[in-house]
């Protein structure tokens, strides 16, 4: 365009029946009256292209370079899940976004990994939704019945062909941030939606993940299977969450509206998650991180003793700098040990030293390897299905970049500390 803006535009190659012409014209109208930073932009079609092609209007869209969340997902990095910034930031994002259509009483109705795209904007990324197709307008009323969409993502209460809500865009929310925090969709992800849809319909509403033995038994759990790159203090609220995102029952799914804001709660929840104040400190003695949830108006001489007492390095030898090499300042609080906007320990972190040694001896904290891995290290030539290969392939990836960055940490540490 003669601004130099990029726009891209979705076309139909193919004839389409009637009822997807009315679908196509249906996304655009509703692409029309949105404006959210997270849900992708329509634009106005350049004049030497507005024109019909199969006897339907083009859409034009913001373009967004970043790709789409399963081209992030695939990468062999990423095999274990996203880095925990990464996870907050979709987090963020993509919950910013539903509630906005929501509140505009628009059921997207296809969240999944191929409908986010990325755009770096200033230096950040940001998530944008895309792919209103199958959205379901609420202004007819507030259940549906009709659906076409993707299996894998979609709600229970989608495959029997039920009425349905926005709770099902909950469970198409939770089970992508779970395959983000995990590498993979949270039940039996091995096999195809209709097989896997008999054996979890009578789940627990605590469960959030099932796996399936070697002896085909279905193990539940209420809690992240590890490895993930979550810090520990984020896991507890985090499954919290993904309990009132992937509960069976649609009623009860999103914990119903809070009486005091009449928002769902799964959203203050995450709010809460997204607001929480976490200082990650990188002990230089031992190469170890630990991880302190400030209380709101705290003191850096309260937070050393807490320090003092996990680390045992007393608050006088305690040398705690920033990236930047720059020390913590005693008169300020310690909200100063971390940056408003950036959220994950992989994102920043103070480095802490002992002024009263010269010399470092350790005993160092060095990652294990998951069990899975040691199976194999020990008995190199034992034979496993594909999938449990596929697992062990996965950790021992995410062992050695973990190890890698471990490593680049140590070294940032000592030249904060030159």
């Amino acid at each position: 365009q003669d601004s130099g803006d990029r726009v891209a535009i979705k076309s139909c190659r193919l004839e389409l029946s009637v009822k997807n012409k009315d679908r196509w014209c249906h996304e655009i109208d509703i692409m029309k009256k949105l404006n959210h930073p997270n849900v992708v932009r329509a634009c106005e079609v350049p004049e030497e292209m507005n024109f019909l092609v199969n006897d339907v209007p083009l859409l034009a869209m913001e373009y967004c370079s970043g790709g789409d969340l399963r081209k992030l997902l695939n990468k062999p990095e990423n095999c274990c899940g996203l880095k925990e910034s990464q996870i907050l930031s979709l987090l963020s994002d993509i919950g910013s976004g539903i509630q906005y259509l929501h509140e505009n009483r628009i059921i997207h109705r296809d969240l999944k990994p191929e409908n986010i795209v990325l755009q770096d904007e200033g230096g950040k990324i940001v998530h944008k939704i895309i792919d209103l197709g199958y959205a379901k307008d609420l202004d007819q009323g507030s259940l549906c019945t009709s659906f076409v969409g993707t299996l894998q993502y979609l709600a229970p209460e989608l495959f029997e062909n039920k009425s349905y809500s926005v709770t099902v865009d909950y469970w198409s929310f939770g089970t992508m941030v779970f395959e983000c925090i995990a590498g993979f969709r949270p039940f039996l992800h091995n096999l195809q939606p209709f097989a896997w849809h008999e054996k979890i319909k009578k789940k627990d509403p605590k469960h959030i993940f099932a796996s399936e033995e070697m002896n085909g038994e279905v193990r539940f759990s209420t809690h992240l299977p590890q490895p993930h790159s979550l810090c520990s203090l984020i896991v507890e609220p985090m499954e919290n969450w993904l309990q009132l995102m992937l509960n069976w029952d649609p009623q009860q799914r999103g914990g119903g509206s809070d009486p005091e804001t009449n928002r769902p709660r799964c959203f203050l929840i995450m709010d809460h998650i997204l607001n929480l104040k976490i200082v990650h400190i990188l002990n230089m003695t031992s190469a170890k991180i630990v991880s302190f949830l400030l209380h709101p108006e705290e003191s850096l001489h309260s937070l050393q003793n807490r320090i003092e007492l996990e680390t045992g390095i007393s608050t006088g030898n305690q040398e705690l700098l920033l990236e930047t090499g720059i020390c913590l300042d005693p008169r300020k609080p310690a909200s100063q040990c971390v940056i408003d906007g950036v959220r994950g320990w992989d994102s920043y972190m103070v480095y802490l030293f002992d002024k009263s040694k010269t010399v470092y001896d350790g005993p160092f904290a060095s990652r294990s390897l998951s069990d899975c891995v040691n199976y194999i290290v020990q008995d190199s030539k034992i034979q496993l299905p594909i999938p449990q290969l596929r697992k062990v392939w996965a950790e021992a990836v995410h062992y050695v970049i973990g190890l890698k960055e471990d490593y680049s940490r140590l070294f940032q540490g000592q030249r904060a500390a030159m």
